[in-house]
Order: structure tokens, then C-alpha cells, then sequence
């Protein structure tokens, strides 16, 4: 082989290898411009299915994130039986483009501090580890620890899109029971119990602005004192108070509306109160009588527009209508009853059933709506749920 026939077959070979390491979006397009035009794509499947380096786009930090859900899992009862003292949870997530589970690194909890899922007192019920889902972000905000105490000083933040969880500023009163919501960005606890009852814990409520410049964290893998003083504007601060602790009996999901939070303090059909709070007057008012009679199951607001509830003896999917103050049924299906938690968003309403291991995702925007059921990985049942951008991925789980 004379010297050009071997300069040239080492340019090819150099070329083979270069591509095999990067392989163009788009051949003759910069890959850049080529991101730009397949973020324009609606459907994110039709990129899954291409090729790997279209696959590894969708998961990407910089490429326009695709909604997933996200839940709190617990070993089935058949697991729990070979040891009945031992509570665990995991936080997953699912992703409906490649169809699976992914489980999400544990929240940098305090040595041996354990989230209680069970107590003898409490026999026929789980306690409750509440959670909210604002600004992309997965908060985890409070829960029960060994001898029936606050678990979380100060709540814990996951970004999907980094991978990271991040500490939030501390409470100002660490408790458990309480009602949890959030609107345009803030979050709110209000009402709950601390070690014991208190009127005052009871009666009160505090608010943590995520939009706040200062908002950014601090990250769990750091050795930052997390019991020290932090920057000005990373804190709760404290706002009106209710009228009495009436709300401090249930772990409440305060449901964030056209700028109040919605919540009743008693699930099912039994006698409740319910009450209003508007975030921007700092002011509390009764629930409409039409919103309050309805309200028999757990609720969520689409995009914080349109409030979504079902009827958990029924199995009824329903859609608050503010004109006339009531309920209008969308879809009854057997697989909704018992419901426990909801999220909506994307034109999607999942629902958890107490003891479910699977979650009923309803299509609120098709017609007539539709039911589908996402199964949960084998021997685990969901917890609660909530609708997030879904997770990065390291390069090899994409592919």
C-alpha cells in the first residue's frame, strides 16, 4: 500500500472512531440548531424510538424536560410480615416513555432517624409522610419518627433535573399531622402537632417563598452545618393564624387554587369543615357550602387552575365548577375507589388507592376521557404521588 492509500485509510479510520463516540442530531445540522428543532416535537416517544443519540437528548439537562410521576413506595404486606418492625421507604420515579422505575438517591436523613410508617397505637393506618411538588421540585416536608415525634427539622428538596436533594431552611416549629400545600411558587404548613398538642403549633401557620433569589439551598453533600444561620430571605416566616386546632387531626393536603389553598380537615363522607386561605390577602374564609359538601376524597389543581376530586367511596372523578358552586362528574371507575392522594397536571389526574400497588392515570383532556393503570414495581405499594419533570439520566440507563 503506497503512502496516500495508507494517509487515507487512517483519515477513515479516525472518522469511524470519531463517530462512534458522537454521532450528529441531525446529519448536516449543527447540533445545537438540530436540539432546537427537536424540542419543537410534541410527542417525546417519537424521539425514544429513533436512536440512541436522540435517547440520551430527551434525558439531558439542556433538552426540555417531559412530565413523569413520582411516589413514595413501601414494601408490600407480604414483605413487611418477614419483619414487622422494620419501616422503609423508597422514592421512585416512573417514566412513561421508557415505561419504567427508576428509584431516586434516599434524602440525606439523620443517622438511625427512621420515617415511621407504623406504631401499635395506630394499628389499621399508616402515618402519613407528607410531601408537595412546586416549582418542578419535589419537597418533603414532614413525617413521624420513633417515639411519635416531628422526623424532619427542616424539609428536603429534590430537582429532578440535577439529581440532587438540597436542604431546605428550618422550621420554626418541626411537626407532623399538619396541613400542606402550595401556591405560585410557596410552600405553606399550617395547623399539625410538634412532640405533643400545643393551641398555639396548632393554630398557626408559616410560609417558604421558593422564588426568593436567595431560594437556591444548600446542597445535602456538602459539609455545610445545616444548624447554623442562613442567608436572609432563606427562611420561613410565619403568617395569620387559624381560628382554632381543629386541623390538626388529619395529615391534610392543602390544595393551591387561583391564589388560596383549599383544604377540609376530615377525609370521606363524614362530617367536615372545610376553609380557605388566601395566600395574597393573608386572610382565612369559610369554604363555599357546594365546594364543601362535595369534597369526599382526596383533591388537586390542574396547573393551579381547575380543582380535580374523587369520591373515594364512588370511585367518582370529578371537576369543581366555581360559577354555581359544584361538581361535575368526569369518569367512575372501580379502580378509583378507595382513593387516598391525587396530582394533576398535563392533562393527566393520578390517583393512589389505599393499599394500591398501581396508579390509575386518568386522560382528563381526551374524549371521552380514558383510564390507564401504571403498575408499581413487583412487592411495593404506593404511598403518594405527584406529577414533576422527569428525571436526568446517566448515560447508561438511557440507553
Amino acid at each position: 500500500m503506497n503512502n496516500s492509500a495508507t494517509i487515507a485509510a487512517a483519515g477513515a479510520a479516525i472518522k469511524r472512531r470519531k463517530n462512534h463516540y458522537h454521532q450528529s442530531l441531525i446529519p448536516g445540522l449543527p447540533d445545537d440548531i438540530a436540539q432546537i428543532c427537536l424540542s419543537l416535537v410534541q410527542q417525546p416517544l417519537t424521539l425514544y424510538s429513533v436512536c440512541k443519540s436522540w435517547r440520551r437528548l430527551l434525558y439531558s439537562p439542556s433538552f426540555p424536560p417531559f412530565l413523569s410521576i413520582y411516589s413514595l413506595l413501601k414494601p408490600s404486606q407480604s414483605k413487611e410480615k418477614t419483619n414487622q418492625y422494620e419501616d422503609s421507604v423508597e422514592f421512585a420515579n416512573f417514566d412513561p416513555i421508557s415505561s419504567k422505575w427508576h428509584l431516586l438517591p434516599p434524602p440525606p436523613l439523620e443517622p438511625h432517624l427512621r420515617l415511621l410508617l407504623r406504631h401499635p397505637s395506630f394499628i389499621s393506618r399508616h402515618l402519613p409522610i407528607q410531601s408537595v411538588s412546586v416549582f418542578g421540585k419535589f419537597v418533603l416536608l414532614a413525617a413521624t419518627a420513633d417515639h411519635l415525634l416531628p422526623a424532619l427539622s427542616r424539609p428536603f428538596v429534590f430537582n429532578p433535573l440535577s439529581r440532587k436533594w438540597t436542604y431546605g431552611p428550618p422550621l420554626a416549629t418541626p411537626r407532623r399531622w399538619c396541613a400542606a400545600g402550595a401556591s405560585r411558587g410557596v410552600v405553606y404548613v399550617a395547623s399539625g402537632i410538634g412532640s405533643h398538642y400545643n393551641q398555639e403549633v396548632a393554630r398557626s401557620v408559616e410560609k417558604w417563598d421558593l422564588k426568593s433569589n436567595n431560594s437556591y439551598g444548600y446542597s445535602c453533600n456538602h459539609h455545610h452545618d445545616k444548624n447554623k444561620g442562613t442567608k436572609s430571605g432563606w427562611k420561613w416566616e410565619k403568617m395569620g393564624g387559624l381560628k382554632d386546632g381543629k386541623f390538626s387531626r388529619e395529615a391534610i393536603e392543602a390544595v393551591g387554587w387561583r391564589g388560596k389553598l383549599c383544604m377540609v380537615n376530615v377525609k370521606g363522607n363524614a362530617a367536615k369543615e372545610g376553609i380557605i386561605y388566601d395566600v395574597e390577602k393573608d386572610t382565612w374564609q369559610e369554604m363555599p357550602e357546594g365546594m364543601l359538601v362535595g369534597w369526599r376524597g382526596p383533591a388537586a389543581a390542574m396547573e393551579e387552575e381547575i380543582i380535580y376530586m374523587v369520591d373515594e367511596s364512588k370511585g367518582a372523578l370529578r371537576k369543581y365548577y366555581p360559577g354555581n358552586d359544584s361538581w361535575v362528574e368526569i369518569l367512575e371507575n372501580e379502580m378509583l375507589k378507595g382513593a387516598q392522594h391525587l396530582a394533576a397536571a398535563g392533562g393527566r389526574v393520578c390517583v393512589v388507592r389505599s393499599g394500591s400497588d398501581g396508579i390509575a392515570v386518568v386522560d382528563v383532556v381526551a374524549k371521552p376521557p380514558s383510564l390507564v393503570v401504571v403498575e408499581t414495581p413487583l412487592g411495593f405499594q404506593v404511598l403518594d404521588v405527584h406529577i414533576l419533570p422527569r428525571m436526568s439520566q446517566l448515560d447508561s440507563e438511557s440507553q
